[in-house]
């Protein structure tokens, strides 16, 4: 679907922290049903490096992210996974559209 929007949300999970980041994905995952333009979303974990995961969703376009992100909800429903956000991933997230699929 050209012109829809993924986010990548880079974490950090220390060993003996994962069932908790589970938890809380969850736990953000319900809040934010029903969010307009919000496709879905995974939890990633990194097959090289477990301690590196990610949050990835999948959004309608640009704007119905950007209109969330700015929006008043945005930042208690994703208060929960703040602690683990990978800082020395260069950026916390990262925003790409898509140009093509199959």
């Amino acid at each position: 679907m050209k012109g829809s929007v993924r986010v990548l949300l880079h974490l950090r999970v220390a060993p003996g922290e994962e069932n908790r980041v589970e938890d809380l994905y969850h736990r953000v995952s319900r809040e934010l049903e029903g969010t307009p333009g919000l496709l879905r979303n995974e939890l990633l974990q990194g097959l090289a490096a477990p301690e590196e995961w990610a949050v990835l969703s999948e959004w309608r376009d640009a704007d119905a992210f950007r209109a969330w992100e700015s929006g008043p909800d945005h930042r208690g429903a994703t208060a929960p996974l703040r602690p683990y956000q990978n800082r020395e991933a260069g950026s916390v997230f990262g925003l790409y559209e898509v140009r093509a699929e199959y």
